[in-house]
């Protein structure tokens, strides 16, 4: 009984990271062809400039930011891009757990300059896509993001990698989102269907404006099509 217990919950906890990392678990899934059509979006988002560095937050927690974030650094791996995904979230970090990686040290420590980018670069079990965990909590993260060491700290991964993702805290519920977009070349809102409300899209819109970030696009995250939509019928059940 209790051996049959133990495989149900682990099967539970292989669906839970499969529904997570969907595009490297399920690649011919509906979802996963979202997800690229994600990046060719990104892509096409400033045709005049290269794009390299882009934080992904929501206006609420629970709306699927760190999940889209993961996914869309999987995708820009596929792709042959050279990708970093940077834990920001130095309240409620989750990229460790997604990965399945140690979290000893990470972003926290790369900006009190107790590591380097060398040092606290985890590679993940995907090729081409190289993680920063969050690290030990900090006291005071918007301080650290809003400090010149964060400057340094971005030009230096911008000469390493082609891609850099950061996944931040909810831009309504602390100040570190607007300080890291002021940072970075482009920002991506995620809403959950049905779940996000209105007014807290326009605030978390209004918030970035304010803090001068380049809005390339919003995501709708947790959308459920109808059986008879066209990608059932194109994709069949490879969902």
């Amino acid at each position: 009984m209790a051996r049959a217990k133990a495989k149900k919950t682990k099967k539970r906890a292989l669906q839970t990271v499969a529904r997570k990392l969907i595009t490297s678990v399920n690649t011919r899934s509906i979802v996963s062809e979202q997800f690229r059509t994600l990046r060719t979006n990104i892509n096409f988002s400033m045709p005049d400039k290269e794009l390299k560095t882009f934080l992904i937050t929501s206006s609420a927690p629970g709306e699927g930011k760190s999940t889209v974030a993961a996914n869309t650094a999987v995708v820009f791996a596929q792709e042959g891009k050279k990708v970093l995904l940077v834990d920001a979230d130095m309240r409620k970090p989750t990229v460790h757990y997604t990965f399945h990686l140690t979290n000893t040290t990470g972003t926290s420590n790369l900006l009190t300059r107790q590591a380097t980018v060398e040092e606290v670069v985890k590679q993940s079990e995907i090729e081409n896509l190289d993680i920063i965990t969050c690290g030990p909590i900090p006291p005071n993260p918007a301080e650290l993001l809003s400090s010149q060491t964060m400057d340094k700290v971005m030009e230096e991964m911008k000469g390493i990698y082609d891609i850099i993702i950061f996944d931040a805290p909810p831009i309504l519920s602390v100040a570190d989102a607007q300080i890291l977009a002021n940072k970075c070349e482009g920002s991506i809102l995620i809403m959950s269907a049905g779940e996000t409300e209105k007014d807290n899209v326009l605030k978390a819109k209004e918030a970035l404006v304010s803090s001068q970030a380049n809005i390339i696009g919003v995501v709708l995250n947790n959308f459920q099509l109808q059986k008879d939509h066209y990608y059932y019928q194109y994709y069949g059940n490879a969902e």
